[in-house]
């Protein structure tokens, strides 16, 4: 459904038609259609992957990052928080959840973290994306922001908050919309999702650093 934009996806999530042709996709199949990360299997499985990636590649290693949608998010939480810097600069979890019951806590060490997570999701709760959200603002040293971040109910529209007084390197980025669990959300009145664009556009801004 990811590599071949299937059931509502764009493939990859819309991200190879803004690269330039500068990027490699992986998207592996998981177990019995999921992502449940048993005793760590599935984020051992991700490692080996970016390893043989890198020995078998031309890529540029300070630029590896993983995103997904729902229960791929939810890989992509824990990759950030077992895998981290060590293999990924930054990850994008959309509509997703992290800390699910018999999994590791994720720990304190920092990782740019973009996520968007709708208002009326009703598979997973706005609350617990935030929760996710609000590991990497602490994690990162970011300020936190009380208010702001949500679109009023019934606005069809979606608040981004670019989060300041992170760590250098670390930014934190947080979109909400007032749409359902999705990973293509659109505003309303417009026929194209603006999700592609952010996350490539968060990703792309570490090139420079590399």
């Amino acid at each position: 459904m990811v590599a071949n934009g299937e059931r509502g996806y764009l493939p990859y999530y819309g991200l190879p038609v803004l690269d330039g042709g500068s990027a490699v996709y992986i998207s592996p199949e998981g177990l019995n259609r999921g992502w449940a990360n048993v005793d760590g299997a599935d984020t051992a499985l991700v490692a080996t992957i970016a390893a043989a990636v890198k020995t078998g590649l031309c890529v540029d290693e300070d630029l590896v990052f993983a995103t997904g949608f729902s229960y791929g998010a939810a890989l992509s939480f824990q990759l950030a928080c077992q895998l981290g810097g060590a293999v990924f600069r930054a990850v994008a979890p959309l509509s997703g959840v992290g800390g699910r019951e018999g999994e590791p806590p994720c720990g304190t060490a920092p990782l740019a973290f973009y996520g968007q997570h709708g208002l009326n999701d009703t598979s997973i709760a706005v609350e617990r994306g935030r929760e996710m959200r609000d590991i990497f603002v602490r994690n990162n040293g970011c300020t936190p922001v009380a208010n702001g971040t949500a679109p009023a109910v019934g606005s069809g529209g979606h608040v981004k908050t670019v989060y300041q007084g992170c760590k250098a390197g670390y930014p934190v980025v947080w979109i909400e919309f007032d749409g359902p669990h999705t990973a293509t959300p659109k505003d309303r009145g417009s026929n194209k999702t603006y999700a592609a664009e952010e996350t490539w556009a968060f990703f792309e801004q570490f090139k420079s650093r590399s």
